[in-house]
């Protein structure tokens, strides 16, 4: 009787008809690989037309508007109605790219509450701009750059002590959510996890360098006087760095882009504007200093970030934390 080789029934041959290919496609695909059959000469693959589609919007939008505003109709960088429809533009492309660019949806939008189980990071993202503040105004007390005195929180709300005022900011945050989400739908929900395939830490890198140079702009509109401007913008780069990278960590940890949208929100309502109150109008430090004392405590955050591998998403598409890969094929 001939003896069956038992190296058939650990390698069956595949059947005729099953295609190995595309069950490989698929499971990279659930890696976070994303092919494309895009080649010279041929029509633009869906990924790359909804990042071109995106970023013309976003640029083209805002920075005409920008002109419209400031230069046509006389608006103060710092008059709401000149800021909210250049905040709002990434968001509205991310609207535009999603539903009628590509049609890809809103799946991994990150649109969710999720307050159940992302209170935590809720929590982190509302009060940790305050902590920071604090944090920044002691690295200048101890640089012998301001000598403490809460006096100048007097002024933020007239009529009204500092530290009421402060907690009112603190209150007033938490509603501003829906408006810095108008970014954070834009920037970290869309277009990081489309670039360089998902892949975390070169993605958050190039999703805050296009964030600033979108911001660029605003330097030279009275949002933000640098005494040099070079030196100006390549510190407001660096603080956008450390930003994006705890802003890409609360969205991926909490499955919600509305933690994002409270996180900025808190950036810049909390962080820089009690920095500079104090720091800027109560000691005279110029811009550029008050630009990069709040980029340190950033900075460490970002650091036990990356070092504590926080920002590897659970779920190596890039997608957030409650937003899985979808099986494609039967178990």
């Amino acid at each position: 009787m001939e003896k069956k080789s038992d190296t058939a029934d650990r390698h069956p041959t595949p059947h005729p008809h099953h295609d190995t290919r595309q069950e490989k496609t698929t499971d990279m695909k659930c890696a976070g690989y994303q092919p494309t059959s895009y080649r010279p000469g041929t029509p633009m693959s869906p990924k790359n037309k909804g990042l071109a589609t995106f970023l013309a919007i976003t640029f083209a939008g805002s920075w005409l508007w920008l002109l419209i505003a400031h230069l046509g109709l006389g608006l103060s960088a710092l008059n709401p109605l000149f800021q909210l429809p250049y905040l709002c533009m990434p968001g509205i492309a991310a609207l535009v790219v999603r539903r009628w660019a590509t049609k890809e949806g809103f799946t991994d939008a990150g649109l969710r509450l999720r307050l159940k189980d992302g209170w935590p990071y809720y929590l982190a993202a509302w009060l940790g701009p305050l902590l920071a503040a604090g944090a920044t105004v002691g690295l200048a007390a101890l640089l012998g750059l301001w000598q403490p005195d809460l006096s100048p929180l007097n002024s933020l709300v007239p009529g009204i002590p500092g530290w009421a005022a402060v907690a009112l900011l603190m209150l007033v945050v938490p509603t501003l959510i829906p408006v810095y989400c108008g970014e954070e739908f834009g920037w970290t929900s869309y277009l990081r996890p489309r670039l360089y395939d998902g892949r975390t830490v070169p993605s958050v890198v190039a999703t805050s360098l296009i964030w600033a140079a979108w911001h660029y702009p605003l330097a030279f509109t009275g949002y933000i006087a640098f005494p040099n401007v070079i030196p100006g913008l390549a510190a407001w780069t660096v603080s956008f760095l450390f930003q994006e990278i705890i802003l890409t960590w609360l969205y991926m940890r909490s499955g919600s882009v509305w933690v994002a949208g409270l996180a900025h929100a808190g950036n810049n309502m909390v962080l820089f504007l009690l920095t500079g109150q104090l720091l800027g109008t109560g000691a005279g430090l110029d811009t550029l200093v008050t630009t990069l004392l709040p980029t340190v405590p950033m900075a460490a955050i970002s650091i036990w970030i990356l070092v504590r591998r926080k920002l590897t998403p659970p779920h190596s598409s890039g997608r957030p934390a409650a937003e899985p890969c979808a099986a494609t094929h039967p178990a």
